[in-house]
């Protein structure tokens, strides 16, 4: 019989009296199943899907430490007015982290499960800040020959969902894309992936820095919204580019409004008859992240054929099925270390993560800064 093998693992707690509790708790880790296999978890990033688990909506500017340097506790209010939209997780303890990589040590019976016994395989399935983690050999990727548990560790969900844009498009008729905060990891995967499939991509970005960022990389049409000329440059690419969907991570405020205005600007420009219910085109936005965590505001400038919806990969993937799926990881196995290479401002240990300049650090969400944890750091 096997040991049972107990880790840490990082838990996020939002309680009814209104408080937020960050902890580290040891759970033990279930044997696997004759297709699962256990892994030893030595990477795990921080991505924005992360924090809206891991942090809610509590108010940091309350946030306080204690406990002890190995199992750190970290509090914070959580205001009133936003319990009842977490009520559904409140007074649940709940495991963090979407995706990771490591070295799986333990395999069930099956052939497949038994062929990744001792390989270092990227994963997806949630829970993945913890020391292990119990997984179906369907949820793993073995990594390629000489790619690091840090190369592997942001295998599935920004290069899936960046790669999934692309084939949204493709399925829903459109032939160019739009993509807001589009200097971010996956704004700069999508960049890569278009340029190399041909694909007309217009990048909004919100400073100059971001802009020359993308440039760099050979981006053609980058519009930056913190400028006067933002809506006339916006207009003007679209027109360029044709881009009739657009895939936005900021959420709240003007800008998927101003993105659907800009698009049937750009369609009228080509129109032969003038119509009071605005072009017959389909403007199309999907919100897939919340940096801006205010209201969406639309400003009904745009007619009467347009959408506005949510976008998350999981969906997509179950939609699209297994085959389609295992197509896009070949591909993302394929060019792990160019095209969906991603690069990290930092490693931290679970304890670590706890820390509160280190989680203000993280929360900023800046381009550029990108954290991964590993759980088993220093043991």
């Amino acid at each position: 019989m096997t040991d049972t093998l107990t880790g840490l693992q990082l838990r996020s707690l939002i309680k009814s009296s209104g408080e937020l509790e960050l902890s580290l708790v040891p759970v033990p880790t279930p044997e696997p199943g004759p297709d699962e296999v256990v892994l030893r978890i030595e990477g795990s990033p921080i991505n924005p899907s992360d924090l809206g688990l891991l942090l809610g909506p509590a108010d940091l500017s309350t946030a306080k430490a204690s406990g002890t340097a190995e199992r750190p506790v970290v509090t914070a209010a959580v205001p009133v007015g936003y319990l009842r939209a977490v009520a559904a997780r409140v007074d649940e303890s709940l495991p963090v982290g979407n995706e990771g990589a490591g070295v799986v040590i333990r395999a069930g019976s099956s052939p497949a499960a038994q062929a990744l016994l001792g390989k270092t395989v990227a994963g997806l399935g949630g829970a993945m800040y913890g020391q292990y983690r119990t997984l179906r050999v369907a949820d793993c990727l073995p990594l390629p020959e000489g790619a690091t548990v840090a190369d592997g560790a942001s295998c599935f969900v920004n290069p899936l969902t960046a790669l999934g844009m692309v084939e949204t498009m493709r399925r829903e008729g459109h032939t160019a894309l739009v993509h807001t905060a589009a200097a971010s990891n996956l704004g700069q995967m999508l960049n890569k992936i278009c340029i190399q499939d041909g694909v007309q991509l217009v990048n909004i970005v919100r400073s100059p820095e971001q802009a020359a960022l993308l440039k760099g990389i050979g981006a053609k049409y980058v519009v930056d919204s913190s400028q006067a000329s933002f809506m006339g440059d916006l207009v003007a690419a679209l027109a360029a580019t044709g881009a009739t969907l657009a895939f936005d991570a900021i959420g709240g405020g003007k800008l998927a409004g101003q993105i659907l205005t800009a698009m049937e600007i750009a369609a009228n420009q080509t129109a032969k008859t003038y119509s009071r219910y605005g072009s017959t085109t389909h403007k199309q936005v999907y919100i897939y992240g919340g940096l801006d965590t205010r209201p969406t505001d639309l400003s009904r400038g745009f007619g009467m054929a347009w959408g506005l919806g949510g976008w998350l990969l999981t969906p997509f993937l179950m939609k699209i099925g297994p085959a389609e799926t295992d197509k896009l990881k070949a591909r993302v196995a394929a060019e792990l270390k160019t095209t969906f290479a991603s690069h990290y401002t930092q490693e931290i240990s679970l304890a670590e993560a706890l820390n509160l300049d280190v989680i203000a650090a993280y929360n900023r969400r800046a381009t550029g800064e990108k954290y991964l944890i590993n759980p088993n750091k220093g043991l």
